[in-house]
Parts: C-alpha cells; structure tokens; sequence
C-alpha cells in the first residue's frame, strides 16, 4: 500500500475544492452530443394526431430554475421556461457606440425591402420587391460592403430588416450560442446576446436563420435553446429550452430548424410532447400546442405557412410524415405518414397551388406532389432521385415551375409532373449551396463560395456572370437580400455584396 503524508493530503484535498470551485462558476448549459453522435457526420442539414388547444394561455415563470425540467401548469401541460437568467447568466451587450436603436436607424437609410426569416417575406426564397439589379457584374465579381469573420464554424443564414443583419453564431472560445445585431451597410456589430452552451464542432455548430417581425428576433440555437430578444437592443424577453420542455429529441448535426413569427407569435415544431407550438413573442404564453399522438420528432426541416381550401394552416415535414395545422388553433387539418427521409430530413415543403405541395429529400428520398384536396392527402406522383432530390435546400416555385439543384449537381428545372424542362449540364455544378430568386435572376452559391446568376427561365440555362466571392469551403448557408444588398456566407466568414445596378 502507498504510503501519503498530510501535506501530500491536504494539498490534494486543495486542488480538489479549486476544481469544484471553477467547474461551478460556469454555469453552462448542461448539454453535449447524444449517443451515437461524432464529429464525423455527413453533410449538413440547414430545416399530428388530433390537434388541442390549451385551456389557458401558460405564462412564463419568472423564477424558473433553469436549466430544469418544464413547469407544469394546472392543466398538466408543459410550460415555456423564460426570463432573462433563461440560460445560466446570459449577457446582452451593445457593441457600438450610441443607443443601438439610433444606430440600427440610421444604419437603414435607403435600404428598402427586408428578408425577415428564413425564405424570405414570402417563404419562398424569392424577393418580390427586387428591382434594378445588375445583370452583369465586373471581372473581379459584384462589389464587396463587408466582411464579418464569424465567431465559430456554421452554416446559419442571415434575417435582414430594417437596416440591421441578424444571425445565430457561436463562440467556440468562450463556448457561447451568440445572437448578434449587424448594420447592413457596415457590418458593425451593433449588439448581441450570449448564453454558455457545451457543443462540439460536429459539420459547423449554428444552422438556423433568426426570424424578425413586430419588433422581436426569435432564434433556435443548435441544442434547442430559443430565445425571444427586443430586435432593437437585444434585451431578451423569454428564453425556453425545448428539450426540457417537451422532450424535443435533437437531429443529428445539431438543430436546423428556422423559428418564424406571425401575428405576434413564434411557430416552433419541437416534438417530443407537442407537435408544433405557437408562443406570444411579447408574453411568452402558449397559444396553442397540436398534440403530438404519434411522437413525431424535430428534423431540420422549418414550419411553413400555406392555405389549404382557404384555410390558413402551417405544415412541416416531421420525422414520421407531413402534417399541417391550423394557425388558429393548433387542430391538425391532415398527416400523411407516406413520406420518410433517412438520415436528415432537411428541405421544407414546398406549397405550389391547388391544395398541393411539392417534397423532396436526400438520401434517396427523390421527390414527390401531395394533394390535399379535400383535407385528404394523397400522393399525386413520385420521381426517383436521379430526377430531382436535395439533401439540404429547398426548390424555388416560380412561373408555375420548380428551380433547384439537384442531386447530380446541377441546376434544374421542373414542371409541375415532375419532368425536366432543362438542367445546366456538367459543366456549370453548385453542390449543396443555397438558391434564392430575385429580378428574375437566379442566384446560386457552389460549396466553394462561387456566386453564379442565371436568368429564372423556363426556356433553358442561361448563365449571366459568375464570381469567387468567398473563400470556402462549405458555403451552405441560406442567403438573404435587402436593397440590392446580398448577404452570404461560408463556413467561417459573412460578407455583404452590392448586387444592385451602378
């Protein structure tokens, strides 16, 4: 037996307290990767039952202990645990001089338009009030604004609204989910809201677009912290983790999902104990939850408003099927368990007119058209991947046809049976990097942060200019515009480029 004097004790004992003493004054966020998760991975992924609705709205605890289980209310149901000491002491700073209300405003001036959430204004990844831009640009590429280094790697896209830049980052430093606040003319950074969170880089670590409206910004980190903050300063108005509140199991590669705001309400699709969620951005209350009978769980795919015989609904490409819920209330309008996706099931459904929604997937998935006439959903055709599929965006519907990269690389355009009316051939390939539509140009970022722009025909591939604009790799966040200023960014850099007409 080895023999220890007292000092040799004591000094242990010492170290010991030291440790305990550092290890609790981090407070993080208790979470890591589930079981069976590496850093190794694939590719990234960006994104019923009968429907209730909750008695009463459930307010958010002010005292909650946090990180905990979720609070339970008189009618049994899950809470929404909030306040600003939500995450373990997370720290809101302004980082530019001056109020940054004044800031953001001045920031603004001659902006116009906005790209408030993922997809844009219209959910459709199109921007409806873009007009003038160029449809050349020089030898060296569209002029350059800015450029912002992230905090960590990632692949979470940009909102813009009046005037300011919102995106989810993380500092792998300090290991913090970051919510930061740019100028769009400038790139400074005018606030942003931190909370310690435990994560490895697993493909990148943030994924999902912020969504602005009414004047609050909705974020879903990539552990399924969300966090509701005033879009001005940052002052964070609830906070909720979905994994103690509804059990909301996280996909692989971390949380892709983008939150969206309408009437004043945050849509999430946690799983787990509910379905879909709709919580009061001002309150925090519970609107309403769809009950989740057949435990669905979150993918990376996002809730998307559409109408369905005149009624409002939002539908969402669950892990065991396609749903769609009624915005007033919760009710689940139809579920159809016919569509799986292995692996991750990342693209949103796509509405398309009549009732009808186009899907794809990667990983074999291919594509396919729902109908749901009558409030009956049904398989109108199916095509094989080899036609068209994505792991990661989601097609453009526009002049009655889909735009969209498919899994052979190209750009492609499909009709409505989803044939083929024209693919841009070997010779002009993207990956898996995002599309958006604006001026009736396509604009189409390569994994190697090559920005291509073709003109949105249904005649044929018509490509007008192309440029290296961003070092790479992995340029696969979702791209957004305001005032023919295009946000885009890579794995590890954002950076602002003028667009627009000379």
């Amino acid at each position: 037996m080895l023999s220890i004097g007292i000092p040799v004790v004591v000094g242990l004992i010492g170290v010991f307290l030291l440790g305990l003493w550092v290890l609790g004054d981090r407070s993080p966020v208790d979470v890591e990767l589930r079981d069976g998760e590496t850093a190794a991975g694939g590719p990234d992924a960006t994104g019923p039952a009968a429907g209730m609705m909750i008695g009463e709205d459930q307010p958010v605890p002010a005292d909650m202990d946090f990180p905990g289980g979720p609070d339970e209310t008189a009618q049994g149901q899950p809470g929404m645990p909030g306040g600003p000491a939500g995450f373990g002491a997370p720290a809101t700073v302004a980082t530019e001089p001056g109020t940054p209300a004044g800031r953001g405003a001045a920031a603004s001036g001659g902006g116009g338009g906005s790209w408030p959430n993922f997809r844009g204004p219209g959910y459709d990844a199109i921007a409806q009030d873009a007009s003038g831009l160029a449809s050349s640009w020089p030898s060296g590429g569209p002029r350059k604004l800015w450029t912002v280094k992230m905090l960590g790697p990632g692949h979470a896209g940009a909102a813009i609204a009046e005037g300011r830049v919102y995106v989810l980052d993380y500092d792998k430093g300090s290991r913090q989910d970051v919510l930061r606040c740019l100028s769009l003319s400038d790139g400074n950074e005018i606030w942003r809201h931190s909370y310690p969170v435990e994560i490895k880089d697993n493909h990148g670590i943030s994924r999902t677009v912020p969504a602005v409206a009414g004047g609050y910004v909705v974020a879903l980190g990539p552990m399924g912290h969300v966090t509701c903050a005033r879009a001005d300063s940052g002052d964070v108005v609830w906070q909720v983790d979905l994994k103690k509140a509804y059990g909301t199991k996280i996909p692989s590669w971390y949380a892709g999902q983008c939150p969206i705001i309408e009437e004043g309400r945050a849509i999430l699709a946690p799983g787990g104990k509910a379905l879909m969620v709709a919580v009061d951005c001002a309150t925090g209350k519970v609107a309403w939850e769809a009950r989740n009978a057949n435990g669905w769980q979150m993918t990376h795919a996002s809730v998307m408003p559409a109408q369905i015989g005149g009624r409002k609904i939002y539908v969402y490409a669950a892990s065991g099927g396609i749903a769609g819920v009624a915005a007033s209330d919760g009710s689940i309008v139809f579920q159809y368990p016919g569509w799986t996706v292995n692996t991750a099931n990342v693209p949103t459904p796509v509405p398309v007119g009549n009732d009808q929604f186009f899907i794809t997937g990667g990983y074999g998935a291919g594509s396919m058209l729902l109908s749901v006439k009558g409030g009956t959903p049904t398989q109108a055709w199916k095509i094989p991947q080899k036609v068209f599929g994505s792991h990661q965006h989601t097609p453009v519907f526009h002049q009655n046809h889909l735009f969209g990269v498919a899994m052979d690389r190209q750009l492609v355009c499909l009709d409505l049976k989803g044939e083929r009316v024209w693919s841009s051939g070997h010779t002009a390939t993207f990956g898996i990097g995002p599309y958006m539509l604006a001026d009736n140009k396509l604009y189409v970022l390569g994994d190697d942060g090559t920005l291509v722009m073709a003109q949105a025909s249904t005649s044929g591939y018509n490509e007008l200019a192309r440029a290296k604009v961003l070092p790479g790799p992995d340029a696969w966040a979702p791209m957004a515009l305001s005032g023919g200023k295009l946000v885009l960014r890579d794995r590890d850099t954002m950076i602002c480029v003028d667009v627009a007409n000379p």
